[in-house]
């Protein structure tokens, strides 16, 4: 990573696509959730599915498991397409309670990051 893109706007990463490391395209990064009482990143909220914008599901995604590609405009969720499918998730009208313990936990467990604190 050059250090240029060690420090970006939020607003440069919305939009961009997420793939696996196979390549496949597993959604657009929708929204980014800051923790503020820690001052941290702590999910990236991922679009996957549907026409248009209509029908997509979301996902709270621990931020530490997406790797940012900056110079693909990117990132890479190491997560099979099948797998995402099952993801615990919501839709555009029912967003859920990023700060309650089960939540926190049913994500953190899905991505493999149980003892991760939230960032």
């Amino acid at each position: 990573m050059t250090s240029s893109a060690r420090v970006l706007s939020a607003s440069t990463l919305i939009g961009d696509d997420v793939r696996n490391p196979q390549g496949e395209k597993l959604g657009t990064l929708k929204e980014i959730m800051l923790d503020t009482q820690a001052g941290e990143i702590a999910y990236g909220v991922l679009s996957f599915g549907g026409i248009l914008g209509l029908g997509d599901k979301l996902f709270a995604v621990p931020w530490p498991a997406l790797q940012l590609h900056p110079e693909e405009h990117g990132f890479v969720l190491n997560v099979p397409k099948e797998r995402l499918e099952n993801a615990p998730g919501f839709d555009k009208d029912h967003w859920p309670d990023f700060a309650d313990p089960s939540f926190i936990s049913t994500v953190r467990n899905f991505y493999d990051f149980p003892n991760e604190t939230v960032r």
